[in-house]
């Protein structure tokens, strides 16, 4: 042992690091993502557009990328929601503009926050449990809309600077591409949502619709998730720490 180093301050030291591993985690809430267009800090936008107002007391976007999320082909992705023929209804629109608010603005997002090697990003969210009734809505107001592809992070023709179908792609309604509420919520941006079987208020799945007058329910959604991460490598910390523990109390 080394020099100085008693079995006592040891035995404390390795609890210490336990006790430490069950506290909630702080690093995972009111953070923003590495990406494209977030800021680099949450904070009041008092002038966040339509949509994307319900985030202005604490917001991960700029006015501007708020304005932008409403636009057909914005300069924020140069995606086009009419890809198809017959253009997306504006019930459909709605939800993929609120979607694009709850991406770009939401603090609310940091246990889902994963890291990726993209040109446009350093971070993506990964299975954010969203409530099932923003998902069943959503789907329900896009069944006629229509679309060439169940994912649309991958796989478009950008020859023209801007998202097309691909030459072999057909159009078809979205519940051809996505015949339950799960495959559209969970395909469509590579896993970044996972319907919930929890419904809305019940501070266990993110709202993509929320009233602000009320306050902003995913800020106790994000903390139950972060303390529940705590838990889980609290749960784990025995396993490696149980038998060092059990030594060092044998010398005391």
């Amino acid at each position: 042992m080394a020099r100085g180093v008693t079995p006592q301050l040891l035995f404390l030291l390795v609890w210490g690091t336990m006790v430490q591993a069950a506290q909630p985690r702080t690093d995972l809430l009111n953070v923003c993502m590495n990406s494209k267009h977030h800021k680099e800090k949450p904070g009041p936008e008092d002038q966040l557009h339509q949509q994307c107002s319900p985030w202005k007391q604490n917001s991960c976007c700029s006015v501007n990328t708020s304005q932008e999320a409403h636009k057909d082909i914005s300069y924020l992705y140069n995606f086009n929601w009419d890809h198809c023929p017959i253009k997306m209804t504006p019930k459909c629109k709605r939800h993929f503009i609120q979607d694009t608010c709850l991406y770009e603005c939401s603090p609310n997002l940091g246990p889902w926050i994963q890291p990726v090697d993209q040109s446009w990003r350093k971070e993506r969210i990964l299975d954010v449990p969203l409530c099932k009734e923003d998902c069943e809505l959503w789907w329900k107001d896009c069944q006629t809309s229509y679309t060439c592809k169940s994912n649309w992070h991958k796989g478009w023709n950008w020859t023209s600077g801007f998202n097309q179908c691909p030459v072999q792609a057909a159009c078809h309604r979205f519940d051809f591409y996505f015949p339950t509420p799960a495959d559209l919520c969970n395909e469509i941006w590579s896993h970044s949502y996972k319907v919930s079987n929890y419904s809305r208020g019940s501070g266990r799945c993110i709202q993509m619709w929320f009233d602000p007058a009320q306050g902003n329910p995913n800020e106790e959604v994000a903390r139950f998730y972060a303390d529940a991460m705590s838990g889980s490598e609290l749960r784990g910390a025995p396993l490696l720490l149980g038998p060092t523990l059990v030594l060092l109390w044998l010398f005391l």
